[in-house]
C-alpha cells in the first residue's frame, strides 16, 4: 500500500516569554495509507489537535518544531515555503475544524465562501462554474434547499448545517487527505449521527484518505480502519481498530474502553480514569501516564517504554507488556 501521510519522529513544543522550550509532541511516528481512515483518540490536552495543525502548518506563534518530519506523498511539509503551503491547504489537504461558527466568516454568505475556495485554487474557472460546484457539494452534504441556502449567512444555519457547510468547503476541491478535528463537537446525538453518516458516505465515494481526530472511541469504531491512542503528546498504542478494540494492551487505552457507557452503566458507577492529563510544565522522564497508572513501577518513572509489537497490526509502548505481561481489561 502507498503511504500518503507519515509523521517521522516528530517533536514539537512551546516556548515561554523567556525563550525556554517545553516539549508537547514527543517522537510521534504515524502512518496513514491511501484510501484509509486513521483515527487519533485521547483526552483533551493530549496533543491531537496540535498534530493536525502541524500538518496544515497552522501552529500558534509560540509553537516550536523541534525535530522530525511530516511527509505528505513522500515530501516533507515542514520544508515547504509559504506559497507552496497555500497551494496545498484546501486543495490537496483540507481540514474540517471543530468550531464551525468561528471557522466560517460571519459576514460572508455560505455559498460565496465555498465558491472562493474553488476560485482560489482554480483561478481560470468562471464564477458561474465555481457556484455550480459549490451547489453540488452543498447538495452532496445534504443541505436542504441548497440553491436558497447558498445566499444565507452562517448565523442563519443551525449548528449541524454549519458543520455540513464546513465539510462542503473542505471537499469542494477533492483533496487527497481530509482532516476532521472533532467534527461532531457540541452537536446533539441525532445531528452527530447525520454528520457521521455523511462522512462515511464521502469516504466510500471518494479515493481520498481521512485523518479523524476525536475523543470518542465510538466514532473511531464506526469510521476508522486504524487508530492511534495518544496521551500527553505521546502515541501509547496504535494498530487496526479490531486489534486494539479486541485486546487493548496499554493501561490508558484500557481505561478509555472501560469508560464507554454501556447498559450496565445504569446499575454501576461509570468508570473514570483517576487524575488528569499533565500539562507540558508537568512532564517528566519516563512514561507520561505513570501518575495515573495502577500498574506503574519504578522503571516507568525513569524511562519511556520501548515500542513493543503485540502482533503484526498492533504496537504498544508499555513496560508492563515489555516485561512479558499481557493486559486484560
Amino acid at each position: 500500500m502507498t503511504t500518503i501521510l507519515e509523521f517521522k519522529n516528530y517533536r514539537m513544543g512551546f516556548k515561554d516569554d523567556e525563550g525556554k522550550q517545553y516539549n508537547l509532541l514527543d517522537d510521534l511516528s504515524i502512518k496513514l495509507e491511501e484510501n484509509k481512515a486513521l483515527g487519533i483518540v485521547g483526552e483533551s490536552g493530549c496533543g491531537k489537535s496540535m498534530s493536525s495543525l502541524s500538518i496544515m502548518r497552522l501552529l500558534p506563534p509560540a509553537a516550536v518544531v523541534q525535530s522530525g518530519e511530516i511527509l505528505f506523498r513522500g515530501e516533507d511539509l515542514l520544508q515547504k515555503g509559504d506559497e507552496e503551503m497555500e497551494h496545498i491547504r484546501g486543495n490537496e489537504i483540507s481540514m474540517i475544524f471543530q468550531e464551525p461558527m468561528t471557522a466560517l466568516n460571519p459576514v460572508m454568505k455560505i455559498g460565496k465562501q465555498i465558491s472562493e475556495a474553488v476560485l482560489l485554487h482554480n483561478p481560470k474557472m468562471s464564477k458561474k462554474d465555481a457556484k455550480k460546484r459549490a451547489l453540488e457539494v452543498l447538495e452532496r452534504v445534504s443541505i436542504p434547499n441548497a440553491k436558497d441556502r447558498y445566499d444565507h449567512y452562517p448565523h442563519e444555519f443551525s449548528g449541524g448545517m454549519r458543520q455540513r457547510a464546513m465539510i462542503a468547503m473542505a471537499i469542494v476541491n477533492h483533496p487527497a487527505l481530509l482532516i476532521a478535528d472533532e467534527p461532531t463537537t457540541a452537536l446533539d446525538v441525532t445531528i452527530q449521527a447525520q454528520i457521521l453518516d455523511i462522512m462515511k458516505q464521502l469516504i466510500k465515494e471518494s479515493d481520498g484518505s481521512l485523518l479523524m481526530i476525536t475523543h470518542n472511541l465510538g466514532i473511531i469504531a464506526d469510521i476508522c480502519d486504524e487508530v492511534v491512542v495518544m496521551y500527553a503528546g505521546q502515541a501509547v498504542e496504535r494498530g487496526t481498530v479490531k486489534a486494539i478494540f479486541d485486546a487493548p494492551q496499554h493501561p490508558y487505552t484500557c481505561g478509555l474502553m472501560k469508560a464507554i457507557p454501556t447498559t450496565k452503566s445504569e446499575k454501576e458507577p461509570l468508570y473514570t480514569i483517576p487524575g488528569t492529563v499533565p500539562t507540558v510544565l508537568q512532564f517528566k522522564e519516563g512514561c507520561r501516564f505513570v501518575e495515573r497508572c495502577e500498574y506503574a513501577s519504578e522503571r516507568c518513572h525513569e524511562k519511556r517504554p520501548p515500542m513493543c509489537e503485540v502482533s503484526a497490526d498492533h504496537l504498544v509502548y508499555c513496560w508492563k507488556f515489555a516485561s512479558g505481561e499481557e493486559l486484560s481489561c
